[in-house]
């Protein structure tokens, strides 16, 4: 078996030439080419955070399935996590060396899903995360929410940052510092949706049951809760073509030619050799959600939600 060195490290690989993403012709070899070269970008935000694998070990044509427990073959080197979770504790992998990645990948791990979590702190995200995807095939409604979503943070003094999802839609994050848990930054989440969806109640909805949405756009804060996940930035979509979580500037969000499809394994690179990452520095903006809470309950409180 071919033999890839990381360092210190080296990983085994299988049937490279293995045909992950038919319609592509994207083999398995050519998804840990990419794992390697996108790891200075994907490092700050992989590590220290425990991860779940998305595999399709028989190409993405075929049932995949997600992976939470460390396998029993993972070699002793790729860092682990113990996590509690409902009736006992399991082991999660964290990624935080470029030869776990390529390990992951040679398993066929085509997308790992993040905790919201840092590993030293698992009750307290250190990110609160909004989920926008289009209520039909147009995009244009997805990219107005991200927008609106923007400006409603800001007038609560929070710094947010975007994403494509390389699936249906957008991500909205804000950087935390800790404070608050789970249910804190949820309900923070589904409050400043809710003041949202009140002033735009014609295009956006915090209706969970699709039937009550009537061909709005449903602002889903649902991943903010212990033990669930976003894809990680930078991280492939088993799709096809390959389509990429990728970060952008708020200044792209407004283009027509936007989707959450717009980057793919084979041209990520020639993006971020024309634009530093527009995440960089993420952590350095964690702020607390204390003021932020105040200033949201009088915003509710000038609409009319209790």
């Amino acid at each position: 078996m071919p033999t890839r060195r990381y360092g210190r490290r080296s990983v085994e690989t299988s049937n490279e030439d293995k045909v992950l993403f038919p319609d592509a012709g994207i083999t398995k070899g050519e998804l840990i080419d990419y794992y390697e070269q996108a790891w200075d970008f994907m490092r700050p935000f992989l590590r220290d955070r425990a991860l779940v694998m998305q595999r399709f070990p028989d190409g993405i044509a075929e049932d995949g399935f997600y992976q939470k427990q460390v396998g029993e073959h993972f070699p002793a080197w790729i860092r682990t996590t113990t996590v509690a979770k409902q009736g006992g504790e399991q082991d999660l992998v964290v990624c935080d060396r470029k030869a776990a990645l390529a390990y992951l990948a040679n398993q066929a791990c085509v997308t790992p899903h993040l905790w919201l979590s840092r590993v030293d702190r698992p009750d307290r995200p250190d990110q609160l995360v909004v989920d926008l995807d289009p209520p039909g095939r147009d995009f244009e409604p997805v990219r107005r929410a991200a927008l609106a979503c923007r400006q409603l943070l800001e007038e609560l003094e929070l710094p947010s940052f975007v994403k494509t999802t390389g699936s249906k839609g957008l991500h909205v994050l804000v950087p935390l510092d800790r404070r608050q848990d789970f249910d804190g930054v949820r309900a923070f989440a589904h409050d400043a949706m809710e003041l949202l969806a009140a002033r735009h109640p014609d295009a956006l909805t915090t209706e969970q049951r699709k039937e009550k949405r009537r061909g709005r756009l449903y602002l889903d804060v649902g991943r903010n809760a212990y033990a669930q996940t976003a894809v990680a930035p930078y991280a492939v979509r088993a799709l096809p073509e390959a389509p990429v979580a990728t970060p952008l500037d708020w200044d792209e969000v407004p283009r027509r030619s936007l989707h959450a499809r717009s980057y793919t394994l084979k041209t990520l690179f020639r993006r971020t050799a024309q634009r530093d990452d527009p995440w960089a520095g993420l952590r350095r903006r964690a702020r607390s959600l204390t003021a932020a809470r105040r200033r949201l309950d009088a915003l509710r409180g000038e609409a009319g939600l209790d």
